[in-house]
């Protein structure tokens, strides 16, 4: 396994943001994936429009992961709704 650092938008509703974290936890949950942080950033402007809104909350989680399921989650998070933008890198150990 390897460490990642994933970072999520969601949009800035409360309601959607609460069922957009739900579905990324879950997924992650689903690939085996451990969630060593999470940190909540809160509502930020962003730098370009994004669905025609100026704000994203945003989500930072580092995890433990396989290399090959980084790409199912990818296309996994590009489906959901409340999701605006993610963002996995690997981090340095």
């Amino acid at each position: 396994m390897r460490n990642y650092e994933l970072t999520v938008i969601f949009e800035a509703n409360e309601e959607t943001t609460a069922k957009g974290l739900e579905l990324v936890e879950k997924e992650l949950a689903t690939g085996q994936v451990e969630i060593t942080k999470h940190d909540d950033m809160g509502v930020r402007n962003l730098a370009y429009p994004i669905k025609k809104q100026d704000k994203g909350h945003y989500h930072y989680f580092e995890i433990a992961a396989e290399p090959a399921s980084i790409n199912a989650f990818s296309n996994a998070f590009r489906l959901m709704q409340p999701v605006y933008k993610f963002l996995f890198v690997l981090k340095d150990n």
